[in-house]
């Protein structure tokens, strides 16, 4: 069975990391880092999977919001908690928030379609986001990097397969439940104001 997963992982890892990056990809970026340690993935795939991910992910929410402004999907979004806020930010700090926002976990699909509805020229988005994705893909690869060093300082240098899917299984339930914890605690929060 994990011979079996992990063909898929092989075969299909790259186009999971991107599907994952188009969001809240962090858990994704972070297992494609460790998976890069682990020789499954050479680091210039998974890279670019992420970075094209992260950064197309961005540019869509953007569209969404300067392009279909007046949809029931992005009316539904400005309704949400924090949306007025995120705009508000937009529109004081462009630059700052279009490279800081997609650090913020759970409002990555806001502040895209929050500058999509601002005045800041797409050019201007374009290039602020390529930066913000490529920072991002180093950082949370890099993270995941160091976890597959972690992990053979723990399990020893020789890792097989089954090991593999089991460390990386576990970096993905906690990297996933670390974000949905900040999740709640920031929406708690800005349910508080």
């Amino acid at each position: 069975m994990s011979d079996t997963i992990h063909r898929l992982i092989e075969q299909y890892g790259l186009v999971a990391a991107f599907a994952g990056s188009l969001a809240e990809g962090e858990t994704a970026a972070i297992l494609c880092g460790f998976f890069v340690h682990q020789g499954v993935f050479a680091p210039w795939q998974a890279f670019t999977a992420v970075f094209l991910g992260a950064f197309g992910g961005d540019a869509l929410f953007f569209l969404c919001g300067r392009r279909f402004a007046d949809t029931a999907f992005v009316g539904r979004l400005r309704q949400r908690p924090g949306f007025d806020r995120a705009f508000g930010l937009m529109q004081r700090h462009p630059a700052l928030y279009v490279i800081g926002n997609r650090y913020v976990y759970g409002f990555r699909l806001l502040g895209g379609v929050a500058a999509g509805l601002s005045s800041i020229p797409a050019l201007k988005f374009v290039v602020l986001n390529a930066v913000s994705a490529f920072i991002w893909t180093v950082l949370f690869v890099g993270i995941g990097y160091l976890f597959g060093l972690g992990a053979e300082q723990i399990l020893g240098v020789a890792l097989h397969s089954h090991q593999r899917l089991l460390v990386g299984l576990a970096i993905g339930v906690a990297a996933g439940l670390a974000g949905w914890l900040a999740s709640r605690h920031f929406s708690r929060r800005a349910g508080r104001r």
